[in-house]
């Protein structure tokens, strides 16, 4: 039976709520919501959540998802009164997502796109709960056309045997196990595919382009492109997409919604733009790439434009200024004056 928000909160689910844009997601949900944050810190950190764990209204949970996990079993969720109200909204980002890092994670990888998100569908189909998959541009594959950007109808070619197949292919196999879900359980699913994302909170050392722009220009040592001049890429601001979620999961709408930048930058442009605003001595170098810092395709959103009222509206000059201080005081620094 259907438990639904008998109290003044919904009790909402966001899996994977330690990492980058997990933890944004906690902080918005939380204003209105009782929120339970499950995470097992491979690619999250506890950093990322601490100025909420004091919030009577957040409540973190340690916990592998590729294990079957009872909510009702944890004494700290009592206060949700689970057994009585259940879940309302489930978040599913959970997925080791380190581009250092990345091939050995791979197995953890497949387990999270595969069991993983079976174990947290199932809790959807207990409590009759709304489901929403956080998927990835790379499920369209590499970048085909230099200026065509992809749609959500486009089906994408992707090499199933490649080192990145482990996340790519990973990601197209767990949009059809929410799509299989929602039509033989009648489950509200909701999909969005993410493209590239920045903000605070970004790990730095992590291969991530633009946290590591942010390190080394505030220590004067060169920006690393991993790519050639030509590399460029739409960049979305970690507070677009949540609203982008938080729109979808209001709505009657299933989706799946491109949600990104649908304007194109080249990265040497967005290098020199910080060492700009840091007013650094930085020079801009270009090694070979790695696997899983490659061109992207460019979004087209007018789905969710039109069906979500949905559409970025950081732009990059600011984004980058709260990115990088957020990573200054993270390193301990104290402001640099920005050149004007």
């Amino acid at each position: 039976m259907a438990k639904h928000a008998i109290f003044d909160k919904k009790n909402i689910l966001v899996t994977g709520g330690a990492g980058f844009i997990g933890s944004h997601l906690c902080d918005e949900l939380v204003k209105a919501n009782k929120v339970i944050c499950v995470d097992n810190f491979i690619t999250g950190d506890e950093k990322n959540i601490d100025h909420l764990l004091a919030d009577p209204n957040f409540e973190f949970i340690r916990h592998d998802i590729n294990e079957p996990i009872k909510l009702e079993n944890f004494p700290e969720l009592q206060k949700f009164k689970i057994e009585f109200q259940g879940i309302q909204e489930i978040y599913h980002l959970a997925c080791p997502a380190s581009p250092k890092n990345f091939l050995d994670n791979r197995i953890n990888t497949l387990d999270a796109l595969s069991i993983g998100i079976k174990n947290v569908l199932e809790l959807a189909k207990k409590y009759e709960a709304k489901f929403m998959h956080f998927s990835s541009s790379v499920i369209y594959g590499p970048r085909y056309g230099q200026e065509k950007k992809v749609s959500e109808d486009y089906l994408g070619q992707l090499d199933i045997f490649s080192e990145r197949s482990s996340f790519d292919e990973g990601k197209r196999f767990a949009e059809t196990m929410v799509s299989n879900y929602k039509d033989v359980y009648n489950i509200d699913t909701k999909i969005i595919r993410l493209f590239r994302t920045y903000g605070p909170r970004m790990k730095l050392n992590d291969g991530q382009m633009i946290s590591d722009f942010v390190d080394n220009a505030l220590n004067n040592k060169d920006l690393v492109i991993l790519g050639d001049e030509n590399f460029s890429s739409a960049l979305c601001y970690v507070s677009d997409v949540v609203d982008a979620a938080v729109k979808l999961m209001s709505v009657d709408l299933s989706g799946p919604y491109n949600i990104g930048s649908d304007i194109g930058i080249k990265v040497t442009e967005v290098a020199n733009k910080i060492i700009f605003m840091l007013g650094s001595q930085s020079k801009i170098t270009y090694q070979e790439k790695i696997l899983f810092m490659t061109p992207l395709p460019i979004p087209d959103i007018s789905k969710a434009r039109n069906e979500l009222g949905w559409m970025p509206v950081v732009v990059l000059e600011k984004g980058l200024e709260n990115t990088i201080e957020d990573l200054r005081v993270k390193k301990g620094q104290k402001g640099v004056e920005r050149a004007l």
